[in-house]
């Protein structure tokens, strides 16, 4: 499907998961450092699944909102989305991914909280980026 964009960006990584990224245009810089968990030394420096977390959670509150402002729904000030990511082996090999996305809406009904979410699942970039590639768990606490 083709895709109107009205943004883009650009970062680059050197390194590898030991290494460092940013943005070309200088707004974001982070020191990398691979996760015991997967070898490395651990210590101070963010991994890849970080980032990912940190941009599926933030882009995911972007989608609620659109979609709150598009159907009228008011959403509670507090609201925050908490993205959980996973890495491990694959059994066809090579490594995958796996998502639980924690969605936060105090004071808000059930069933329209639920549906929002299930409705931001669906414009949300992320979420159609990773359908029908990585498992993402919805949860509304």
């Amino acid at each position: 499907m083709p895709v109107n964009v009205l943004y883009t960006t650009s970062a680059r990584a050197t390194g590898g998961r030991d290494g460092a990224a940013e943005t070309l245009d200088g707004t974001f810089k982070v020191k990398l450092a691979t996760p015991k968990e997967l070898g490395g030394a651990g210590g101070e420096g963010a991994n890849p699944e970080q980032l990912f977390a940190s941009g599926y959670s933030a882009c995911f509150l972007g989608a609620m909102k659109f979609v709150a402002g598009q159907s009228g729904v008011k959403m509670p000030a507090d609201t925050s989305v908490q993205a959980t990511v996973g890495i491990g082996p694959r059994s066809e090999g090579g490594f995958g991914l796996e998502v639980a996305l924690q969605v936060s809406l105090p004071g808000m009904d059930s069933a329209a909280a639920n549906d929002l979410v299930a409705k931001a699942h669906q414009v949300c970039p992320y979420s159609n980026a990773t359908r029908n590639n990585i498992d993402v768990k919805l949860t509304v606490a």
